[in-house]
């Protein structure tokens, strides 16, 4: 959004903030009470139930672009930070392209790392109890912040 210049949009006008930051404090409580919601029916589930099917990298994609897209704090860190980081005399957009494609390598090489961590966890994370207890904290954690974001946003 940065480089076409709609996070300077988001910067400059107040009001166009806040609906960003209320809607993803919106998506924030849905998505809580969507885990939530699913831990009290994981809880019913028989044990020897079939595994929970993958989901698709387009599903995991729209996904993670919806979260990245509402979160306001993410268009202020491309457009408080970023533009700083341009060296003087240097064309504006292209090195902003090129901060924000080091941001994006830099993300997946850590969420990768974190991938193959949690990988090698599998085991113990899929225990129904375990699961349980991690679904209800997430859950509850994500209510919580978009009750904030949004009560902060009025």
């Amino acid at each position: 959004m940065t480089v076409v210049g709609l996070g300077a949009v988001l910067a400059a006008s107040a009001e166009a903030y806040t609906v960003v930051k209320i809607v993803g404090g919106m998506y924030l409580v849905y998505l809580g009470v969507s885990t939530l919601w699913q831990s009290r029916t994981r809880r019913r589930a028989v044990v020897d139930a079939e595994p929970a099917p993958v989901p698709s990298p387009g599903s995991s994609w729209r996904a993670g672009f919806l979260t990245n897209l509402l979160n306001p704090k993410i268009a202020v860190f491309y457009t408080g930070l970023l533009p700083q980081l341009v060296p003087p005399g240097w064309p504006t957009a292209p090195t902003l392209a090129l901060l924000v494609l080091v941001h994006g390598l830099l993300g997946i090489v850590w969420l990768g790392g974190y991938s193959i961590l949690l990988t090698r966890a599998r085991a113990t994370l899929e225990k129904p109890s375990v699961r349980r207890v991690l679904d209800r904290i997430t859950g509850t954690v994500l209510l919580g912040f978009g009750a904030a974001v949004v009560a902060e946003a009025r």
